[in-house]
């Protein structure tokens, strides 16, 4: 569940906001896309109800599209069946074991009130560059601080609201990407950030 959640926060750093020509970036695109889902009515109970307080609406929304990528059977709540749907999407063969200990984390059934209880104060107070950089590590099994190019894209072009080759190219050039085809997520965190560093620097 972090990958996700992680990655749908990195999606909407300030470089994914808007293109240089003044268009819809992909995650634009992919937020517009998701105003337009059917949404599953939120019941908070008392317990949990403050809790979207802690947010502003901005951040509900990407908790929200988080939700909906692993909702993949789009019925409100996130099962046993979406958390292996979800990981089997990313290359994982997880064991029932690994899944009922994921589950085991929430006290009852995970509509979204739960959800962003149980991540929304695991984030609270985080350092987003953090939150964004960890969200690649997911992906980054060595911990390198490198993901090959080839299979970041297949990523972004296979998993929730999927990217096109084209937007995948559009992120590339904002992206430190090596001679060997190697993603620097390190550094592009620290771009999305705080900018690009000057060439002279």
């Amino acid at each position: 569940m972090h990958c996700s959640l992680h990655v749908r926060a990195a999606e909407s750093g300030p470089v994914f906001g808007t293109t240089s020509q003044g268009g819809r970036s992909p995650a634009a695109k992919m937020s517009s896309k998701r105003a337009k889902a059917k949404t599953t009515k939120k019941r908070p109970q008392r317990a949990t109800s403050n809790v979207f307080a802690m947010f502003d609406q901005s951040q509900i929304q990407e908790f929200k599209e988080a939700f909906n990528m692993i909702d993949q059977n789009r019925d409100g709540f996130i099962d046993k069946e979406d958390l292996h749907d979800m990981l089997a999407s990313l290359g994982k063969n997880p064991t029932d074991e690994y899944l009922e200990g994921m589950m085991s984390e929430a006290p009852g059934p995970i509509n979204f009130t739960m959800f962003l209880t149980m991540f929304g104060e695991k984030l609270n107070g985080t350092d987003p560059e953090d939150v964004i950089r960890n969200a690649f590590a997911c992906f980054d099994e060595d911990a390198t601080g490198f993901i090959h190019e080839d299979h970041l894209r297949e990523l972004l072009t296979t998993m929730g609201d999927r990217f096109t080759d084209e937007e995948v190219d559009e992120m590339y050039r904002e992206a430190p990407i090596d001679k060997k085809g190697n993603f620097n997520y390190v550094e592009f965190t620290r771009i999305l950030k705080h900018g690009a560093k000057d060439k002279d620097d």
